[in-house]
């Protein structure tokens, strides 16, 4: 049977291009900016603290952030956080 793990992505900004392989050891690589030096890396959510310290003590490598996509609620709409769009006149027709 088939069973979903959690991850979390993991946004790597490196000094050179050159460390790209190595970081496929530490988990999955799926995006490069060779323009703007970092890679989203996706590792399991149980692994996240224990990966992250590892590739801040790698000399490529110049910081680690974390996604907070996983965090955020998706049910909230723009409407229930600043209120700034309002129904006018023409929204109740219908």
């Amino acid at each position: 049977m088939f069973k979903l793990t959690a991850r979390r992505a993991l946004i790597v900004y490196i000094n050179g291009n050159r460390v790209i392989r190595t970081l496929r050891h530490y988990g999955m690589v799926r995006y490069v900016s060779r323009r703007m030096h970092y890679v989203v890396l996706y590792v399991d959510q149980d692994q996240v603290t224990a990966v992250t310290d590892r590739l801040k003590k790698l000399r490529a490598v110049r910081r680690v952030e974390q996604s907070y996509r996983p965090d955020l609620d998706p049910t909230l709409t723009d409407l229930e956080m600043t209120g700034i769009y309002k129904l006018h006149d023409e929204d109740d027709k219908e």
